[in-house]
């Protein structure tokens, strides 16, 4: 019996190994294809076939993209919009969070209401752009920042993280000590707190990063477009400027509008792919914050 539970044992971990494997490469494959298509001849990537290494060097994709002298500007822009959104971010969301995980906080069910409806229900695009008109904050970084600087989800794994990983008892042993509820926050919850200020970081960060929509919205000159757009704007170039009426030249011209979309995913993902192994765990940390735990 014991000699069948083993080998029980083994088969369903073999089994368990060959799934995981299986999921591996299906989520791995495409980023892999992505970026051996970027390299390789369009009319290869365009044949259906499973690229397994560049059959034919074709880099023109990259060359375009690297003499395309918005994208620089774009990728500045980019990581100023990222890193004052971030701060700001963090700013608002940390204190309300611990503020609303505050059994004691006067009206904590009702503001926990509201905040939470914004998920759900908002005023719309046109009430939203005409407020940014008239706070004046149109065409500007502000713009861009301040209507996305407080995420809901964010504030309620954040409250989440405070209710379970700040005691009860540690405030009230640090008030008998005669600690005040803002010595209490920023003397020993904040220092306390560096696993979802790091979650809350990659979540606002990486949000940030991927910014398309509200730059196309709020942003009037091209000089202040995010890396995103500036790499829409690139593609849109090229597949206006593929439509000749010489054969050859319009065939060519196609073959890199085709690849340039492939340069593209890499350009934009290429930064955040080079940061997030080596961060993966806040991720995984910040799924399970919360949760209830047996």
């Amino acid at each position: 019996m014991k000699h069948y539970l083993i080998n029980n044992d083994k088969f369903f971990k073999t089994l368990i190994y060959i799934v995981l494997i299986i999921i591996s490469i299906s989520i791995l494959y495409p980023l892999y294809y992505v970026v051996i298509a970027s390299v390789t001849e369009p009319s290869i990537v365009g044949s259906g076939k499973i690229l397994l290494y560049p059959e034919k060097l074709y880099l023109e994709g990259y060359k375009q993209a690297l003499s395309y002298s918005p994208l620089w500007r774009g990728y500045a822009n980019t990581v100023i919009q990222t890193v004052v959104g971030t701060l700001i971010a963090l700013v608002l969301t940390i204190p309300a969070g611990y503020a609303l995980s505050r059994v004691d906080l006067p009206g904590r069910r009702g503001l926990m209401f509201l905040f939470t409806f914004t998920m759900f229900f908002n005023g719309g695009l046109i009430p939203l752009y005409l407020t940014v008109r008239q706070l004046g904050i149109y065409d500007t970084i502000w713009g861009v920042i301040l209507p996305v600087a407080l995420s809901a989800y964010n504030l309620i794994v954040c409250r989440s993280f405070f209710e379970s990983g700040i005691p009860i008892e540690l405030l009230e042993a640090a008030r008998i000590d005669g600690c005040s509820n803002f010595g209490f926050f920023f003397k020993i919850a904040i220092p306390l707190s560096k696993t979802i200020i790091a979650v809350l970081c990659l979540f606002y960060a990486t949000g940030l990063w991927n910014q398309f929509f509200y730059p196309l919205m709020f942003l009037g000159s091209e000089d202040k477009m995010p890396l995103q757009v500036v790499l829409r704007n690139l593609i849109l170039l090229n597949q206006a400027s593929s439509m000749t009426t010489d054969i050859q030249v319009a065939m060519e011209r196609q073959k890199l509008a085709q690849q340039l979309k492939y340069c593209v995913v890499v350009a934009s993902a290429a930064p955040l792919m080079m940061v997030y192994p080596f961060l993966q765990k806040y991720f995984a940390k910040g799924v399970t914050i919360g949760a209830v735990k047996g």
